[in-house]
């Protein structure tokens, strides 16, 4: 299980007047996730959502809060909480001049994968999604959707309990997203704990079990699709956002 609670991360920045000013990406969130659960992160570019998944994958340390994987924390624990995380965002730039296959075995010999479950590990992963007529090619080579594949396959290579899928379908055609929403979809019957980041309301509605509105640093509403679209009296999640993001303003 995670726990989060009361993360809040400060940054400087510059505003207008170019006078440095403190501000908070994350301002006191709080939420858990349970085993075979897909948490839905959902909110507009800026609203905090890759700081937030950067700090519960260990990459960036909160200003206040604390993380618990299993009763498991950052201060005591690291190595072991890493060894149990996939992060992946849509921007994950990974090595142009190998084939998927040499990169499949590096990362097992990164991950210690035991020697002799290492070729079936990676022809398991290859089947999972769809690679077999790109294992041996140049990953310089692949279109943008088999080299997102690529991507999702060398987190998958050590068996990781929590996942952290940062705008993981993000420019991708359709069959492309629709093979890693499977994947997840079936990480999520081995018990795995997912946390999906995205801006496509449609794909979060079909595939989240519940959902995390963000805004300006906190979370404006968390749920089931079911229960925010009954709550804000819309019949899509894209519409519920707005619908919440308008109630903010009116409270103002």
């Amino acid at each position: 299980m995670l726990k989060v609670e009361n993360i809040k991360k400060k940054f400087i920045r510059f505003n207008k007047k170019r006078e440095k000013e403190e501000f908070f990406a994350n301002n006191g969130i709080s939420f858990d996730a349970k085993e075979g659960e897909i948490i839905g992160i959902l909110g507009p570019n800026g609203a905090g959502k890759t700081t937030l998944l950067r700090t519960i994958g260990g990459i960036l340390e909160p200003t206040e809060g604390t993380i618990e994987f299993d009763k498991l924390t950052y201060l005591n624990n690291e190595i072991e909480i890493k060894k149990n995380i996939a992060y992946l965002s849509g921007n994950t730039k990974i090595y142009q001049t190998i084939s998927t296959y040499e990169l499949l075995k590096m990362c097992c010999e990164i991950y210690e994968v035991d020697k002799n479950m290492q070729e079936k590990r990676i022809e398991n992963i290859v089947k999972t999604l769809n690679m077999e007529e790109f294992l041996h090619q140049k990953i310089a080579n692949l279109s943008t959707g088999q080299t997102q594949r690529v991507n999702i396959a060398r987190c998958l290579i050590h068996d990781p309990k929590y996942y952290i899928l940062d705008e993981a379908t993000s420019g991708l055609d359709i069959i492309s997203s629709q093979i890693i929403l499977d994947f997840m979809k079936e990480e999520k019957k081995k018990g795995k704990v997912i946390l999906y980041s995205t801006h496509y309301m449609e794909e979060a509605e079909n595939i989240c079990d519940r959902v995390m509105m963000i805004n300006h640093g906190n979370i404006i509403q968390e749920g089931t699709p079911a229960e925010i679209k009954k709550l804000t009296n819309t019949s899509n999640l894209r519409d519920a956002f707005f619908a919440l993001i308008e109630g903010e303003k009116n409270e103002k």
